[in-house]
């Protein structure tokens, strides 16, 4: 919470600086005249200001590399879950005795794809296709995709860590 403070003040002050500079030449160009105030008070202002501006770009360089950091640490994370659960659909595919057509056809069929789109893919006929899921189902144990792609939801579920206790106090 108290980031989101500073960042909050840190961008109201840069916004206050951008307007001090830009207003500042706006005046000068349509010829307001301001009561004058003292050069040293106005170099304070103006170094203020740009000091200001400086803060936003060191900030806005903070959070684009937080960010980064961030995306590359979900990113790296979402690599290993998928490289687990390829692991997993490998071991359960191997211990249900799978043809390595099976297994193709069982991870187009995880995928969502339909009987028309596996055919297409593997370049067969849909029939062979169908005998093929039968053939999964049956060495899986399950009678249709639902129950098949539960037993992978059920294993990840199962492989999934468990949230850190939080402690009172």
């Amino acid at each position: 919470m108290g980031g989101r403070w500073t960042v909050t003040l840190i961008l109201a002050v840069q916004a206050i600086c951008a307007v001090f500079f830009v207003s500042d030449i706006l005046m000068t160009v349509i010829g307001v005249r301001t009561h004058p105030i003292a050069w040293q008070t106005r170099e304070l202002l103006e170094l203020g200001a740009a000091i200001g501006l400086i803060l936003g770009v060191v900030l806005g360089a903070v959070a684009l590399a937080r960010t980064r950091r961030l995306h590359a640490r979900a990113e790296a994370r979402l690599q290993a879950a998928s490289s687990a659960f390829m692991d997993l659909l490998d071991q359960r595919f191997a211990d249900w005795g799978l043809t390595p057509a099976e297994s193709d056809v069982a991870l187009f069929a995880i995928k969502g794809l339909s009987t028309a789109e596996i055919a297409a893919l593997r370049a067969t006929s849909e029939g062979t296709v169908k005998a093929q899921t039968n053939a999964i189902y049956r060495k899986a144990g399950v009678s249709g995709r639902p129950q098949l792609l539960s037993l992978f939801l059920d294993d990840l579920i199962e492989l999934r860590p468990a949230a850190p206790q939080q402690g009172n106090g």
